[in-house]
């Protein structure tokens, strides 16, 4: 069944294979990027079933605008896939707070921004479906990757409540936890490397850089199956509610599952038995 998917990032890496495939399915693809003429270029230019148009995810202005495109053009937004990231990396105390803060301006507030404006649409029409492509480090916490993490672990906890805040007007929720893919989110523009510099880090964090450049190209996961993963999870009648992606991604969930486990059975003894009991000491 053909649908509207409104794709953000849709300009280079996955949010790209998402759009190409989603097109060769039959959708009709609403394909943003901050860069319009370079987004329909890369998609191989002007189709009946595709509009391009520009959406910086930080700006709610760009989002309502976006949308409100889309819904001109197609009558309705099935489907809104929340593609658009960045990644700023290093040690905690050598990104400065401005990063930080730009970290979470486009990876927390960004999708939140476009889901913001595509909600109205979905409920009107009472069905829709929001997939948010988070990372495998909103499960797992990792050396170099603070802001980044910390990022992602928020917008897994917004997604999974809004699970709840949409579910009476038929709209559902998927969380995407990719492993590592060839996605172009280690080249120059999606990466960001730390703004300060520690002595006591300095050993650490130039050899975490050059892993990091050296990974990139190499990634074991190709982003063309899982954009056609997400396809036809967006095509279920009741759509995964958290898809794990990659066995390397799978494999980090099962051990964080078996430490999280681990944890609340060691602190069974003291944290089980902190009910108010009316007696204080």
């Amino acid at each position: 069944m053909s649908k509207v998917i409104l794709v953000t990032g849709a300009g280079r890496g996955l949010g790209t294979d998402i759009a190409r495939e989603a097109l060769a399915a039959g959708h009709q693809v609403v394909a943003t990027g901050r860069r319009p003429a370079e987004v329909e270029k890369t998609l191989g230019g002007p189709q009946d079933n595709l509009l391009v148009t520009r959406l910086d995810v930080t700006s709610l202005e760009d989002a309502e605008a976006a949308v409100q495109a889309a819904v001109d053009r197609f009558g309705r937004i099935d489907v809104l896939i929340n593609n658009a990231g960045n990644l700023f990396t290093g040690y905690f105390e050598e990104i400065s707070p401005v990063q930080m803060r730009r970290q979470f301006e486009t990876n927390l507030f960004g999708p939140m921004n476009v889901t913001r404006a595509v909600l109205p649409i979905m409920r009107k029409q009472r069905a829709g479906h929001v997939i948010t492509v988070t990372s495998t480090a909103g499960l797992v916490g990792m050396e170099f990757t603070s802001a980044y993490a910390a990022s992602k672990f928020a917008e897994e906890g917004w997604m999974e409540s809004l699970r709840y805040d949409v579910e009476p007007y038929n709209i559902h929720t998927t969380i995407v936890e990719p492993g590592y893919f060839r996605t172009e989110l280690l080249v120059d523009g999606s990466t960001t490397w730390p703004e300060l510099s520690i002595d006591d880090y300095a050993p650490r964090t130039a050899p975490r850089i050059e892993d990091m450049k050296s990974m990139n190209g190499k990634q074991p996961g190709d982003p063309a199956k899982l954009a056609r993963a997400l396809l036809t999870i967006a095509q279920q009648e009741k759509p995964l509610l958290r898809f794990v992606a990659g066995a390397d991604a799978i494999e980090a969930a099962e051990a964080k599952a078996k430490e999280l486990l681990a944890q609340a059975e060691a602190s069974r003894a003291l944290g089980g038995a902190l009910a108010y009991d009316g007696v204080h000491a």
